[in-house]
């Protein structure tokens, strides 16, 4: 018998692909942290109530045993105020996700308890701590999990006519890349751990959709584990799509079963046209002068390219957005996300602008990778954000998407329709009208859940941890 209600809330992002635009859905939002918590929570001691503030509004009023608030740093202090709100309540209140896993000590002012990193290994602690009334602090595990026998995300507790992309399946966890700017190797390691094939395919069986989202930081992360998985999904009637690198994305194999599985789209991580900026930030895995025949092998099996690119490196001159735009139209991308370069705070890119005191703006709510909130080494910051605009707006065109729209070949003409014209939409809608303004500097520093392997980046770490603040005082 249930005895309890736990409420878990998703903070309002107000991104390009969270906000609702065309039948009242969003294209996605990153619920799928929350829906594996659920999934640990007893079902016969606690009802869940999940709540994402992007499509719906917060019920204050719910008299609730625990609120657990997910978090990354663009909306943390939207998660900082609606914690504060049901805390006023005395409510205990528990916060996780990217950053309060980076930065717990700022996160305990607004909560009573942090999950650092996974929750699957401390939530059992976390829940006899609530019942006892002793949860406070933080909550670690000392290990990293398995992957084998993870519950099945609550899917039921998803509004799915909402979203567009509504289910967001894990097959593994970690990375290889040591990308400079990404938080995914501090969280999760540079190894990967395998959920086993079979649970993978129990779940995508059970989600009760047969469109579906791999939730991997690189869904070809190794040769041959997602040959297994897309074995696996042959003649099972399911359309996916997945976040990849560029170096095995070339393979024609893995293409093949790819697109025998179901691939419609693979989003990947080109980050710049630049091969001496793809070094400077440890994304050697990609290679600019391929990327045009990529897209065009991957086009060949029928699968759709994404995209991803930032702006703002150190090697970027104003000239990047418009010649970036010509390449990505020239080599006939279905679509592209392009972001103003983030020092997210606990990242390698964060210690290197921070020691050089780079960094402008410490108001999270700016860290949106649309917002410029550091100085940028060839170009000023007003340059950045409207280059930005404008690389949004030159590929989004009217006249753009009639000359990349797939007449001919396998690809999914629906799908790529609904990804233009939301993309489109969302761009015009931005409301970015200037940079960041410059904010003290926080008095915390932030500690990433695993620490970085290569010693001098290790050193840096700490050697930031133990600084004190400039202007701490007046933050």
């Amino acid at each position: 018998m249930r005895t309890g209600i736990i409420h878990l809330i998703n903070p309002k992002t107000d991104s390009l692909t969270t906000r609702p635009i065309y039948f009242n859905r969003a294209l996605y939002s990153p619920l799928a942290g929350l829906l594996a918590v659920a999934a640990c929570i007893p079902r016969d001691q606690y009802e869940v109530v999940l709540t994402d503030e992007n499509i719906e509004t917060i019920d204050f009023d719910l008299k609730a045993d625990l609120v657990g608030i997910s978090a990354m740093t663009s909306y943390v202090n939207r998660g900082y105020e609606i914690a504060d709100r049901f805390r006023a309540q005395g409510i205990p209140i528990i916060m996780g996700g990217v950053h309060p896993s980076f930065m717990p000590q700022e996160a305990l002012q607004h909560a009573d308890a942090v999950v650092i990193g996974e929750v699957e290994l401390v939530i059992d602690r976390i829940l006899d701590d609530l019942k006892h009334g002793e949860m406070r602090g933080t909550y670690k595990s000392n290990v990293l999990v398995s992957m084998q026998g993870m519950r099945m995300p609550r899917y039921d507790l998803l509004k799915r006519n909402r979203y567009v992309n509504r289910t967001f399946v894990q097959t593994s966890r970690g990375c290889h890349q040591g990308c400079t700017f990404c938080a995914e190797p501090l969280m999760n390691g540079l190894r990967f751990r395998y959920r086993p094939v079979d649970e993978v395919v129990a779940e995508i069986e059970n989600c009760g959709e047969r469109v579906i989202s791999i939730n991997d930081a690189d869904f070809f992360g190794t040769p041959e584990r997602p040959k297994e998985v897309m074995r696996a999904l042959k003649g099972r009637n399911i359309q996916w799509q997945a976040g990849v690198t560029s170096k095995l994305a070339q393979d024609d194999q893995m293409l093949e079963l790819a697109a025998e599985s179901g691939c419609t789209m693979l989003s990947i991580g080109f980050e710049s046209i630049s091969r001496a900026t793809l070094q400077s930030v440890h994304k050697h895995v990609n290679r600019p002068d391929a990327f045009a025949a990529l897209v065009e092998k991957v086009h060949s099996y029928g699968i759709m390219v994404f995209g991803l690119f930032i702006f703002g490196f150190d090697g970027d001159e104003p000239t990047v957005f418009d010649e970036t735009v010509k390449f990505n139209i020239g080599a006939n991308y279905d679509a592209c996300a392009y972001s103003c370069l983030t020092p997210y705070p606990g990242t390698l890119t964060w210690y290197e602008m921070k020691k050089a005191h780079r960094i402008v703006s410490f108001d999270w709510t700016m860290y949106d990778q649309g917002h410029v909130v550091f100085r940028p080494a060839k170009m000023e910051p007003d340059q950045l954000r409207i280059g930005l605009d404008r690389a949004y707006n030159s590929f989004y065109t009217p006249s753009s998407i009639a000359s990349r729209f797939p007449f001919r070949g396998k690809r999914h003409r629906t799908q790529w329709l609904i990804y233009n014209l939301f993309m489109r939409k969302a761009a015009l809608t931005e409301n970015i009208e200037s940079i960041a303004a410059p904010t003290p500097e926080p008095n915390i520093a932030p500690m990433p859940p695993i620490l970085p392997t290569k010693h001098e980046w290790r050193a840096a770490v700490l050697e930031a941890a133990e600084a004190p603040a400039v202007g701490a005082d007046s933050a």
